[in-house]
């Protein structure tokens, strides 16, 4: 299983705001960078371990505004708030791009519990502040 999935063509469409990747297996997939962002496999995002997750609010309006190679098996896109720490494998690409309606679910279900939505954080003045974030995920202190 350690060959998995392979790109044959990767495209960055900074107009639509999406990332696509044609794979050896025929599938083609197109994940939104917002997409992208809020599930960024960085330790800034995902904590070290289950729970400990950083809801990523106010990321609708996300760019990528630069990709880097990370040896042959993925990449590493720096996005427009200067987020670049997640290194994005073939394979988890793959799994966005397959599982992205579940995973947006997921994502919306997080925002609402947590009184946000995907608009929240966009203007500073709609930050709502919880006991849990302290203020982290958007990275003003009120």
């Amino acid at each position: 299983m350690s060959s998995g999935p392979t790109p044959v063509s990767f495209k960055v469409r900074t107009q639509s705001r999406v990332m696509e990747v044609a794979f050896d297996d025929g599938a083609m997939v197109s994940i939104p960078f917002e997409l992208l962002r809020v599930y960024s496999p960085s330790a800034e995002v995902r904590g070290h371990g289950p729970g400990q997750e950083t809801l990523q609010t106010g990321k609708r309006d996300v760019g990528i505004v630069g990709v880097e190679p990370v040896g042959n098996y993925g990449i590493k896109p720096i996005f427009s708030d200067e987020h670049s720490s997640g290194i994005f494998t073939w394979e988890y690409l793959y799994q966005l791009g397959r599982d992205q309606d579940a995973m947006w679910e997921t994502y919306l279900q997080k925002l609402e519990t947590a009184g946000f939505t995907r608009d929240s954080g966009r203007d500073p003045g709609a930050v709502v502040s919880s006991d849990k974030g302290n203020g982290h995920a958007c990275g003003h202190n009120h």
